[in-house]
Order: structure tokens, then C-alpha cells, then sequence
């Protein structure tokens, strides 16, 4: 390699990479700061306006968008034909471009931007540049990533100077993925900004970057990763720390978010507990420990090897009583110093920390083979608004807080979805049956504590009385269900024959 262009925005690593490019012969031409950069140095570096002929101008908007720099780039070293244009018309070949772009990620995370500051960050010249070299890459090396310089160079010390051609194509490939991210960001906010269908566009860019490759996914032979989706309104899980214990887990993953999304519906203070992603235990209590212990209760062989999810900074009573069971996950908002410390006796627990979650305004993807459903995040848990008392009786004060209490936790079982549950606590919980009424007798085999006088929430409308019918016998005083069944008058019926109230919210949860 004889002659190079650097243009860089990250300038970590760059005046070392620099000096040895330069001991190796190889010529750099630069622009700017970069060539500001790479002087302060001590490395010689040679303007682009001068090895072009033209000045940088409109506000530096024009730099590098020339012939000699896009020839010199693109020019086949193997045809004769283009190595005869080239000498003609004064164009030497550039062998390695060596580019990362504009902040524009960065400047429109700042509160406030002006989209002419905006604009402004669109890089035009790098991505050019860029893709001209990836184009040519059995000829050229492109390199974005500073991560990178010290394996190229070792590399080029290794080979005589020169770079592999699967080397330059992996780097290739790399920087195409660059300048797709890029432009994909770009599009994103300037879809906001002009009032552009950005949930459901015809053409809709889906950017994930990776966080971590995982020892397996579901099964040990599966392999996987974990990615945290570009352009989220808040970070979410891929956010959360974690302060001790093991690798996460594939599972461990989709069972805590599960978890802390159930856990962050809560106003109170609440403990939820987490099995193959439906909860086998929810309580709230004014004391942490005394909601941990009711949580425990509601499922115990269940709640073994569990995720648990705490939404208040966690104190060193319920760390305490959790240490007595085999747990999985833990994850809270914060931890006192001396729960922190009890929790980290157990070697393998996974402790997380993270921000609570607020209601998602971001889209919610559903992946099928081939393809994908997108649709608007179920956000609603419960809207006193479109509550409909539909029996004779109504709820008493205790019945409808109860009744709230079941219907937020229903939201986050799988359909079918029967949840049995007092004022604080769960006491039965049915999930992911083909038949409402099977989820209904299920709730009632589970329940630990006596069910008579407990309330009851179905995700689902009830298509018959059969699942009313198995509820009376337990001894459910209320139901709350979306309605909108067919047979909603038999369904009321059943109730005020049992002397159930009955509540209608008009809002379905399925959660398949």
C-alpha cells in the first residue's frame, strides 16, 4: 500500500495508526482536522485540496467529492483500460480510506437539537468515500472502525505492507454495515421530523446492534445473541447493569423482561416472580419482605429457579428471605449496600439493575418465518373510563381494588389467561391453555390459599358460562373481562345467578 486518505470523526487511536502507516511507507492525505490531527503528530500528511487542485468550500460541505479522490478509489488496478485513464488525467491509485462519519447519532440524542445542526451532521463525502472503497475492495482497504487499527496493521507489518483480499472484503462488508446504519438513523429522525408514518413506513428499517454473543439460545443447541434495538425511546433492558453472578442466559433474558415489565405497571410497592415467562407469584405490601415472602407463597415449587423483579430499591430484609431460594435472576431499580452484599453470597445469582420502565411507545415486533408483525405496544392496563359494570350487583371498594390489581397482572399471562387474586396478592393463576374454562380449573389446582371470597380476571371474554360456572364454585365474588362475547347475557347471567359483580373493560389482553 502506497498512498492513503484518512477522515476520521473518532479520533482515538488515529495519531498512532498514523505514524505507523508512515513508517511503512504509505503516503496520507487528509482533510481538516483530521490533517490537523495527523500533523500535531509529527506524521507528515499531505491536504486533499492540494493533491486535488481544489479548495475545501461551501462551509467544508465539498471536500473529498473529486475525480482524483473517487478515481483514485474506484480505478481497477487490474484493467488496462482503467490504469490508462488513470495516468491520463493525473490520477494515483489510493489503497486504504480510512473513514468514520459525522456524529449525527450523537447530535440528535442531544435535547433540544435544531434539525439545521441536524443537517449539518449528515456526512455526504465519508459515506461516498466509503462505498467506493468497499466497491474496489479487491484493491482498496476500508477502514471504520479504530477497534480495528492495531489488527491492520500487524497485518500489513505481517505482509509485506499490504492487507489479504479476505481481510479487505471482511473489512468491506464491515463498512458497508457502517454506512446503512448510518443512513438508516438519518432516516429515521428525518421521518420524524417530517411527520412520516415512522411506525408502519412501506419500506420500515429495522437496526439492531449487538450487545453480546450468548453461550446458547432457548435449547444448548441453538446459538445466539442479544442486540438492543436502535432508535428505542428508552434504553430497556438492553440497559441493565449487572453488579454479580453468571453469564445471562438466552431464557434468563426473556423471563426478566417479563418480569420488570409486570413489576413496572405497579404504583405500590410490588414483587413479581417469573416462570418460562408467565408469573407464578405478584404481591404488594408496604413491607419488601412481607410482598417477597406473599409472592413466594402464591407458587413455591414454581418460584424455584425463578426471575424476580422488585420495583423499589431492594433492602437487606427481602435480600435476606430471597437468599433461602434457588433464584435465577433478580433485578430491581437499585439495592441498598448491605442487601447488595447478602445477595452476592450466593455465587451464581444474576443481579441486575435498571431504570423502571414506563409505559412503551415503541413499536412491538413480532418475527415469523420470512417475515415480521409490527404493531403499537399494549400499553393500557387499566382505564377506569371504559369500565362497564354489566351484572346486577356492584363491586364493593375492596372488590374493585382487587379487580384492578388482577386485571394488570392478567395483561402479562399467556393467553388463555385466568388470574384469581385478592386485594395485594395473586392467589391462582392459569396460563397458556387452548380453553378459558381449562385455565379457569387450573388457577383453582394452583391456588395455596383459600379462593372463596378472592376476585377473578380473564384476559379474553368468556365464549360460555363454563368458565363463570367453575369460578361460583370456587367462590369468586367478581370478574372483570373485556366483554363482547355473543353470549355475554348468558355469561352475566351465570354471575348475578352466583351473585358475582361482573365488570366489563371493553379492552382485550391476549398475550400469545
Amino acid at each position: 500500500m502506497k498512498r492513503a486518505i484518512i477522515s476520521v470523526s473518532d479520533k482515538a487511536g488515529l495519531a498512532g495508526f498514523a505514524r505507523e502507516l508512515c513508517a511503512m511507507g504509505v503516503e496520507i492525505l487528509s482533510t481538516g482536522g483530521t490533517a490537523k490531527a495527523i500533523a500535531s503528530a509529527g506524521v507528515p500528511v499531505r491536504e486533499v485540496g492540494d493533491y486535488t487542485g481544489w479548495p475545501e468550500m461551501l462551509d467544508g460541505r465539498v471536500k473529498t467529492l473529486h475525480p482524483k479522490v473517487h478515481g483514485g478509489l474506484l480505478g481497477r488496478r487490474d484493467l488496462d483500460s482503467h490504469v490508462r485513464q488513470m495516468a491520463e488525467h493525473g490520477i494515483q491509485p489510493i489503497d486504504m480510506v480510512v473513514v468514520n462519519l459525522y456524529p449525527f447519532e450523537k447530535t440528535i440524542s442531544k435535547p433540544g437539537v435544531r434539525l439545521e445542526d441536524a443537517i449539518e451532521n449528515i456526512d455526504i463525502g465519508g459515506p461516498a468515500m466509503i462505498r467506493s472503497a468497499s466497491k474496489n475492495f479487491e484493491s482498496v482497504a476500508v477502514v471504520v472502525d479504530p477497534s480495528d487499527y492495531e489488527a491492520v496493521i500487524a497485518e500489513m507489518k505481517k505482509n509485506g505492507g499490504d492487507l489479504t483480499r479476505d481481510t479487505k472484503l471482511k473489512l468491506a462488508v464491515k463498512a458497508f454495515a457502517h454506512t446503512s446504519w448510518y443512513d438508516g438513523r438519518i432516516n429515521s429522525y428525518l421521518s420524524g421530523v417530517a411527520g412520516v408514518d415512522e411506525k408502519f413506513p412501506e419500506l420500515k428499517i429495522v437496526q439492531l446492534e449487538k450487545i453480546s454473543s450468548m453461550r446458547y439460545g432457548e435449547n444448548p443447541h441453538q446459538s445466539a445473541a442479544f442486540y438492543k434495538l436502535a432508535g428505542a425511546k428508552e434504553p430497556g433492558l438492553p440497559g441493565a447493569v449487572q453488579l454479580h453472578g453468571k453469564e445471562l442466559s438466552f431464557n434468563n433474558i426473556v423471563d426478566m423482561s417479563a418480569a420488570y415489565e409486570l413489576v413496572c405497571e405497579f404504583a405500590e410497592q410490588a414483587v413479581v416472580i417469573v416462570k418460562h415467562t408467565n408469573p407464578c407469584g405478584v404481591a404488594r405490601d408496604e413491607s419488601q419482605v412481607k410482598a417477597y415472602i406473599n409472592a413466594r407463597e402464591v407458587d413455591p415449587v414454581s418460584a424455584f429457579g425463578g426471575v424476580i423483579a422488585i420495583n423499589r430499591q431492594m433492602d437487606k430484609a427481602a435480600a435476606e428471605e430471597i437468599g433461602k431460594l434457588f433464584t435465577e435472576v433478580i433485578i430491581a431499580p437499585g439495592y441498598e449496600p448491605d442487601a447488595l452484599a447478602a445477595l452476592k453470597e450466593k455465587k451464581n445469582v444474576r443481579i441486575m439493575q435498571a431504570p423502571l420502565l414506563k409505559p412503551s411507545t415503541d413499536v412491538d415486533y413480532k418475527f415469523v418465518r420470512g417475515g415480521a408483525l409490527l404493531q403499537d405496544a399494549d400499553a393500557v392496563t387499566y382505564d377506569e373510563s371504559t369500565l362497564k359494570v354489566a351484572s346486577k350487583r356492584q363491586p364493593t371498594q375492596a372488590e374493585w381494588k382487587a379487580l384492578k390489581f388482577a386485571w394488570t397482572v392478567a395483561k402479562h399471562v399467556k393467553s388463555n389467561a385466568i388470574v384469581y387474586a385478592d386485594e395485594n396478592c395473586v392467589i391462582g393463576v392459569g396460563a397458556g391453555q387452548m380453553s378459558r374454562v381449562d385455565s379457569s380449573k387450573i388457577a383453582v389446582s394452583k391456588a395455596r390459599h383459600p379462593v372463596r371470597g378472592a376476585v377473578m380476571a380473564s384476559d379474553a371474554f368468556f365464549p360460555f358460562r363454563d368458565g363463570i360456572d367453575e369460578a361460583g364454585k370456587a367462590g369468586i365474588t367478581a370478574v372483570i373481562q373485556p366483554g363482547g362475547s355473543v353470549r355475554d347475557d348468558e355469561v352475566v347471567s351465570a354471575a348475578d345467578e352466583y351473585g358475582m359483580a361482573m365488570v366489563f373493560t371493553g379492552i382485550r389482553h391476549f398475550r400469545h
